[in-house]
């Protein structure tokens, strides 16, 4: 997490756009990415640079030579934040608006790419010069206070440089995605990043997999899953020491999809910082006809919104045959099931009611799951998890798709602690489940003889057909009460009385000293 001089940092930038005019928390998170955006290019310019000179390959620069935006010519050099961040107000303003913010908006040529279609209605709205001077200089002291944070992380903990230098981005991403105090209007809602962590490392993505998030949001999953694959020395090997891989690995590996723009600009601007140089970040409402995915990814890796009901003329048809509903945490089941291939897993999030709901499409996805796959694992996790924007209970599923079966036993584990108080302030605890679920999760030959009263434990397939497919944990795991013992009742009221006689004495005493 990031600390308190950066929380402070952030909330006096927030305030000066509030200042600026600009109130509206998606619009303010948005224009900082741009800014954020514009900073990394250059960054992560400068890293591949000397990785080239030190490997002794040739490198050319985004930036290299003169450039034609809008039928002028400029010097690329001077689009880098590092050499136009010193230029005066006027200068710099003119620079951002005539040149540096259609440059990355443009930054690939092709206009029907992803990218250029999620950029084309891109809007910079800093009002003034002055404005852009003073948040350019805020934003040039939060990142001097993060990479002093990231160099005494790595001091204290010895952790991968490159590692600790997007973990503390990515948290300071997520501060910023904290300011949006409520779900949005389609019912999404921040999925916290330790939680997409766990789901990531439980998941152990590989080189060869292919990942989608149907409802990417700001790319969290898909983020945290690149980011493990080049902190894992081998797999990192393995992908940046092949041309073929690491090119699949900065385009096509990752796919993100999305109905609210703004997330998608975010997102896919979150992903190239990331070093995802052309991501596969589309608008797409992934439960209707445009999405026609089957068949086609090895992991899925999703936090679904909960919007409650949609239409049926918005839904496809292919999920509609395999389950008659509008709720769209059903429909998104259906639709991760229906663009994994043969063998591909999927780890989601799913509210508690589609664990034990009792209509017959709850009934059927789950079903689905135990019946025609292999459901793998339920984990629990307390309802203070998405406080303060949620305080609905929910569970990780983790499957994978056979088409044919294959549930043996399912493994289920109670979280009730993720490291973070489970009030709306979600201040940091020492009680965290996370470690433990991860570890027991990677060792399930050992859970096998664990008693329905620890904290996991696996429940066979028959079991949960006598119990129409019900998936909660309540439902299986047995509370062991431990009796206890009071004393007599004549003795209870013994010590009452002494105790009342306590008290009239005091009472008595304090009286007595108000009358001298």
């Amino acid at each position: 997490m990031i600390n308190g001089e950066i929380k402070n940092k952030v909330d006096s930038l927030w305030d000066d756009f509030a200042a600026g005019g600009l109130t509206n928390p998606l619009e303010v998170i948005e224009q900082i990415t741009y800014l954020m955006f514009i900073h990394d290019l250059d960054s992560a310019d400068n890293v591949h640079r000397q990785e080239s000179e030190m490997l002794g390959l040739p490198y050319k620069s985004i930036f290299d030579g003169e450039k034609n935006i809008g039928g002028q010519t400029i010097d690329g050099n001077d689009l880098k934040w590092s050499v136009f961040h010193d230029f005066p107000p006027q200068k710099m303003f003119d620079l951002m608006n005539h040149f540096v913010f259609p440059f990355i908006k443009n930054l690939h040529g092709d206009e029907n790419s992803a990218y250029s279609r999620y950029m084309g209605d891109a809007i910079f709205k800093l009002p003034t010069p002055e404005f852009l001077a003073k948040v350019v200089d805020e934003l040039d002291d939060i990142y001097a206070t993060m990479d002093k944070i990231r160099k005494n992380e790595i001091q204290s903990t010895g952790k991968n440089e490159r590692f600790d230098k997007s973990d503390v981005q990515g948290d300071l991403y997520e501060y910023l995605l904290s300011k949006l105090s409520t779900a949005g209007r389609n019912g999404q809602f921040r999925t916290p990043r330790h939680i997409i962590k766990m789901m990531v490392e439980l998941m152990n993505p590989t080189p060869d997999d292919k990942i989608a998030d149907p409802a990417c949001g700001t790319s969290g999953f898909l983020v945290t899953a690149a980011e493990y694959l080049k902190n894992d020395r081998e797999k990192e090997k393995a992908i940046f020491y092949s041309k073929e891989k690491k090119a699949y690995y900065k385009s096509s590996m990752f796919t993100g999809y999305d109905m609210d723009r703004t997330m998608l600009r975010i997102g896919a601007m979150n992903m190239m910082t990331h070093g995802i140089t052309d991501p596969n970040i589309q608008y797409k409402d992934s439960l209707s006809d445009q999405n026609i995915d089957a068949d086609e990814y090895s992991l899925v890796l999703a936090n679904p919104p909960f919007k409650g009901s949609l239409d049926y003329d918005t839904v496809s048809d292919s999920l509609l045959k395999v389950c008659k509903t509008k709720k769209t945490e059903l429909l998104f089941l259906t639709l991760f099931l229906r663009m994994l291939k043969i063998g591909g897993r999927c780890a989601c999030i799913v509210p508690d009611g589609v664990l034990f709901g009792s209509s017959r499409a709850h009934k059927t996805i789950r079903k689905q799951l135990v019946e025609g796959n292999r459901l793998e694992a339920v984990i629990s996790m307390p309802s203070g998890v998405f406080k303060p924007y949620a305080g609905v209970s929910t569970a990780v599923l983790i499957f994978t798709k056979t088409n044919h079966g294959g549930t043996d036993k399912v493994w289920f584990y109670d979280m009730t602690a993720d490291g973070y108080s489970l009030d709306d302030k979600r201040t940091k605890v020492d009680e965290d489940d996370i470690p433990d679920i991860i570890n027991r999760f990677k060792n399930l030959d050992k859970e096998k003889d664990r008693k329905r009263t620890d904290k996991s434990f696996f429940v066979d397939k028959k079991e949960i057909v006598d119990n129409n497919y019900d998936l909660s944990i309540n439902r299986y795991k047995e509370i062991k009460y431990v009796p206890v013992k009071y004393p007599p009742t004549k003795d209870i009221l013994a010590e009452i009385m002494k105790l009342d006689e306590e008290a009239n004495k005091d009472l008595q005493e304090l009286k007595n000293m108000l009358e001298k």
